[in-house]
């Protein structure tokens, strides 16, 4: 027989045998009902009440006794990789034991100073998709184009050296022992490679791009860069979380990217994904502040800078420089369209600088330029123009805004204005012969330089950058520095770039490198391209001088009769 006695307190019902239940003190309990267990259905309800709980507790012990079990397993794996990643290091470490920047007991040398102009390597931090390999072409033509020589060093160039065809995502798993050890190599040989081109003379920025994605391996580019060279170090993170941006920048990966060059679409979609996700589980992400891990400057770059960029610790000439570059920077799908003005009179007759007006045909070109630009039908359309008239009339017809810049005016000549080169070759044969030998670095009298000229383009180079769909109708020497950024030509063939009048220039990015068209419009113009003379001494004859100078008008008047389009 069994009891069911309620608790007056709890209200709980608990079953005894009449044994036990004469030895409870009853001042706590209600009066109960004697009976057998199955004789009132309260008495039912109590005891299935009952077994569902001890059915409960029992599947919640089964249930954490199986994460308990599942934890100690995860956890010996991990211990058991950690060791194996300590013992492939160990095994780097001897490898790596003919490096010039290994040092080991007494060897190792003292922290090097920092010094205030010492060099700078910037590494990038990030997952895959972010945006860090187009931020950092940006960043190194920036800087190279402003006077600071930099290089970057893509780790996957490196890698791809030891494995030349990529097979998967595999290659990035944590648990891949022997790809591991490809890619710690690589990362080492990029970094140290970098470190050595730093050394040499008028070298000033590197770029290390790459995931970095470790504390581990961060701590060890600030170790060699700072404590032994006593170079400067700035990391830059990219994080982004906006849906439209990572389907941009994974479209350009799986289009441009050399691992997927020969890969599926879908295939290739499918295994960057997969790569993601091993280095998202890889991830030890930077924290600013107070908790930045290392002593020396962080910025964090949200959403390509669409989202706005986070700096910590931020001194130096040239990092202060670069800050305010990437503050500016906006992601942006770009077409940029240039052109000469029309062609003037000054063009006609042969004359350099001044503020003349168009000539005939330079007017006809003027409406066929408008009329090529409205066939487009380009949304948000910009005109740019310098403040001289010939740019605005060849602006004139286009139905868009227009802003007028004293940055695009053309290129100063100061003493030598409204002159054509037979004229300087007689008053002034000296300065042609100079500005022929040097033409990068010779500054007119009273004048300017090409070089000048690229450094007071620079405010409009950073805004088009962030811009689409803007027409600038510049000048010849003008286009040429700022066509000159686009294309990364070398500084000393600047001057030489061939800028043809009555020609639309057509410049598109594509993956982290530009892409120039040309279309020329059917209206005849000169020809004022003049190419660097094999004499370019002071000595030499009039004849010399002016040998490379093309052919030209005695005036506009004798144009007459011969505006008409090119067959």
């Amino acid at each position: 027989m069994v009891i069911f006695v309620e608790n007056g307190q709890t209200g709980n019902w608990a079953k005894y045998s009449p044994k036990i239940l004469k030895q409870k003190k009853f001042s706590a309990l209600t009066p109960y009902r004697r009976g057998k267990g199955n004789q009132t259905s309260d008495n039912l309800e109590q005891c299935a009440a009952a077994k569902e709980l001890v059915e409960l507790s029992r599947k919640e012990y089964i249930q954490k006794e199986q994460e308990f079990k599942l934890k100690a397993m995860k956890e010996k794996h991990e211990l058991e990789m950690q060791i194996m990643r300590d013992k492939a290091a160990l095994e780097l470490e001897y490898t790596d034991m003919m490096s010039p920047f290994c040092y080991t007991g007494a060897q190792a040398p003292k922290r090097a100073p920092l010094r205030q102009f010492a060099p700078l390597l910037v590494a990038m931090v990030g997952l895959p998709g972010r945006g860090k390999s187009l931020m950092a072409k940006r960043l190194t033509r920036y800087l190279n184009y402003t006077g600071d020589v930099c290089k970057v060093y893509d780790i996957s160039d490196y890698r791809r050296k030891h494995i030349k065809k990529y097979a998967s995502h595999e290659m990035f798993r944590a648990d891949n022992l022997p790809a591991w050890r490809i890619r710690q190599q690589s990362f080492r040989e990029a970094l140290e490679e970098a470190a050595s081109w730093l050394q040499e003379p008028n070298h000033h920025v590197a770029i290390l791009d790459g995931p970095n994605v470790s504390r581990a391996q961060r701590e060890e580019i600030y170790d060699l860069v700072y404590g032994q060279l006593g170079f400067r170090v700035m990391f830059i993170e990219c994080v982004c979380e906006d849906p439209v941006l990572l389907e941009r920048n994974f479209k350009e990966i799986l289009q441009y990217s050399a691992d997927y060059r020969d890969m599926a679409t879908e295939e290739a979609l499918k295994d960057l994904t997969l790569k993601m996700a091993h280095y998202k589980a890889q991830y030890e992400s930077p924290s600013l502040g107070s908790h930045w891990e290392l002593p020396c400057p962080m910025v964090k770059v949200l959403d390509s800078g669409e989202s706005g960029v986070v700096a910590h610790g931020v001194s130096g000439t040239r990092e202060s420089k670069i800050l305010g570059y990437i503050s500016a920077a906006k992601p942006v799908q770009q077409t940029l369209y240039f052109s000469r003005h029309g062609e003037s009179e000054f063009n006609v007759v042969g004359r350099i600088g001044g503020d003349a007006p168009l000539s005939p045909r330079g007017r006809m070109y003027a409406q066929s330029l408008a009329k090529h630009i409205h066939a487009l039908n380009l949304p948000s359309l910009q005109i740019w123009t310098s403040t001289l008239q010939r740019t605005k009339a060849t602006s004139a017809h286009i139905n868009a805004p227009k802003q007028h810049l004293p940055e695009l005016d053309e290129i100063f000549s100061g003493a030598c204005e409204n002159l054509t080169y037979e004229e300087l070759s007689e008053r002034f044969p000296r300065e042609l012969a100079m500005r022929d030998h040097e033409k990068l670095t010779y500054r007119y009298p009273q004048g300017e330089s090409y070089l000048d000229v690229m450094r007071r383009v620079v405010p409009v180079l950073e805004q088009l950058e962030c811009e689409t769909n803007v027409l600038t109708i510049s000048h010849q020497a003008v286009l040429r520095c700022v066509l000159a950024y686009f294309l990364e030509t070398p500084p000393e063939e600047v001057p030489y770039l061939h800028v043809p009048l009555h020609t639309i220039i057509k410049v598109t990015l594509q993956g982290y490198n530009y892409n120039m068209e040309t279309v020329k419009m059917p209206v005849d113009c000169v020809d004022t391209n003049r190419a660097k003379p094999l004499n370019c001494s002071e000595g030499r004859s009039r004849e010399e001088a002016l040998l490379t100078l093309p052919a030209h008008y005695e005036s506009v008047a004798s144009l007459s009769g011969t505006v008409a389009y090119c067959t």
